[in-house]
């Protein structure tokens, strides 16, 4: 047990203590001293009893202080416990083990917050590039160029951390229309490890193909925001048509992947923020998860 735990008790039990003395002497001892005892100086009493008041309120004093100790105690328990609860969460979600959520857990909007906007988001970021580089180097590339990287947009080639950052990161449900007229911007920057890679594997010889779930209608749009960020020279930009609407993400972009797969493409390389972006049929012979707990597509 935390031995502060009983200094309140012990506290409590002076205080008595002290108020029963204050009230004269004790009136057992009295009775049988009572020819001994000669009356006290009335200043002498006046003395002692402000003496007793002011240790009195020593104790209380001593008594609030524990308690806003134990206060302070429990309070970074809980917070400790809200941090754990959320890494755990976030855990989850990286892993692909939580699925079909729609917001962030309230009492885990601070600490997406604090993920994203601080180095712990950029760090992730730069592992997986350097992994995802690091594969793209040391793979065999045929004579043919038909090896092929894909990439995913949103939180993989582009940021829309400020979107985001006005809307809750995660804490709202996803307002399409919103988001709409932020991609309209055509203002989102680069994502700088993945604008590396893109680099890189274009110089190694790749075909990138980028594989996004926005809307053929914003073509243009996405076309200019790209090239404004640095992303130049890329193969092929594939955007949902009228026939894909409706379509889950993994659906649409597996269809998408086994076209790829068809025309005689070898995907060796696929990147994306979400588990969509990777899984389903005609995956990559190495996929790579970059870290997004704002939002899941399914």
């Amino acid at each position: 047990m935390n031995p502060l735990r009983i200094l309140p008790f012990l506290a409590i039990s002076c205080i008595f203590t002290s108020l029963f003395l204050s009230l004269g002497p004790n009136p057992v001892l009295a009775s049988s001293n009572a020819l001994s005892l000669k009356p006290r100086p009335i200043l002498e009493d006046q003395a002692w009893n402000q003496e007793s008041r002011e240790g009195v309120d020593k104790k209380i004093e001593i008594f609030d202080e524990i308690r806003e100790e134990e206060k302070r105690e429990s309070e970074e328990e809980e917070r400790e416990r809200v941090r754990l609860y959320c890494e755990s969460w976030r855990f989850a979600v990286e892993t692909n083990n939580l699925q079909s959520w729609k917001v962030v857990p309230i009492e885990c909007g601070g600490f997406v917050k604090k993920y994203m906007s601080e180095r712990g988001y950029r760090s992730d970021l730069e592992m997986v590039a350097e992994v995802a580089g690091a594969f793209a180097r040391n793979v065999e590339l045929g004579q043919d160029g038909m090896d092929a990287w894909i990439f995913d947009i949103d939180e993989t080639l582009l940021s829309n951390l400020v979107y985001y950052e006005e809307n809750g990161f995660g804490l709202e449900l996803f307002n399409g229309n919103k988001f709409d007229e932020w991609v309209d911007l055509a203002e989102a920057p680069a994502i700088s490890p993945f604008l590396k890679l893109y680099e890189e594997v274009l110089e190694m010889g790749f075909k990138v193909f980028l594989l996004t779930g926005r809307s053929e209608s914003q073509r243009s749009t996405t076309i200019h925001n790209l090239q404004n960020s640095g992303f130049q020279n890329w193969d092929r930009l594939i955007m949902r048509g009228a026939a894909d609407q409706g379509k889950s993400a993994v659906f649409y972009k597996s269809e998408k992947r086994m076209e790829m797969e068809k025309e005689g493409f070898r995907i060796l390389g696929n990147s994306g923020d979400q588990w969509s972006d990777l899984l389903g049929s005609s995956m990559a012979i190495r996929s790579f998860k970059l870290p997004n707990p704002m939002y899941y597509i399914p």
